[in-house]
């Protein structure tokens, strides 16, 4: 990748992204050659209408799809011509997923739900139990741990998912419209826990519609036809 002139590589960054959907007359050129660099401890805000190319963004800058041409890197390393293998163990160990959905399982306890990853990682029950417990007990919901999900309130859905987010300790929490589905009380009380997170050194990256929500990180990045068409703030 290219070098930069600061004293550490960029924790995330992409050179010339390209993203094609079809072929022929329904081709679609969602990602027009994005060059972009995200440092450990920002907070990014991805912004742009419906159909701009902002989740197609988040999807390749999380290893959850692959370019059509052009790269992401980590730390100087290119991880999106990895083996599948290797790309699921580098987004297992590196990020952490909020989404407007919950995706939780409803009929699964809060606890369940949250270690559900270290599950996957066949992390002793002992430990998943423990690991689970702090971050429930950070996101105040240690008086849940034995509640069904589905007898949650949004707010405690999403707070569930945030924790299932955190649980491996990821360098890199992706939010899509984190707070899409909640009323504006709930929704703040969402982006007070995710900017507490940022403030203690994660790296947050928001894509959303939302601007208000997206004032409130230090960077935003307008996408507009695939392309960027402003980036302001940051590093």
């Amino acid at each position: 990748m290219t070098a930069t002139t600061t004293s550490s590589p960029p924790l995330l960054e992409t050179e010339n992204l390209v993203r094609v959907f079809g072929s022929g007359p329904t081709k679609v050129d969602a990602l027009k050659g994005l060059t972009l660099e995200i440092y450990q401890g920002e907070s990014v805000a991805i912004i742009g209408k419906s159909g701009s190319g902002k989740s197609t963004l988040m999807h390749l800058l999380a290893l959850l799809d692959q370019p059509t041409a052009g790269v992401v890197a980590m730390r100087g390393e290119v991880v999106s011509n990895l083996k599948p293998q290797q790309i699921a163990q580098v987004r297992n160990d590196t990020f952490g997923f909020v989404f407007q959905q919950f995706f939780l399982n409803p009929h699964e306890t809060v606890l369940d739900n949250v270690t559900l990853p270290l599950k996957i990682a066949r992390v002793p029950k002992a430990e998943r139990h423990r690991k689970g417990t702090e971050v429930l007990n950070r996101l105040q919901m240690g008086d849940k741990l034995k509640a069904k999900a589905i007898n949650l309130s949004g707010g405690q859905q999403q707070r569930v998912s945030i924790g299932r987010a955190l649980i491996n300790s990821p360098e890199i929490l992706f939010a899509d419209e984190p707070t899409g589905n909640l009323d504006s009380e709930t929704s703040a009380v969402v982006e007070e826990i995710l900017f507490g997170l940022n403030e203690e050194g994660q790296t947050l990256i928001v894509v959303t519609h939302d601007e208000d929500l997206a004032a409130k990180c230090d960077r935003r990045i307008r996408i507009q036809d695939g392309q960027i068409i402003e980036d302001t703030g940051g590093h």
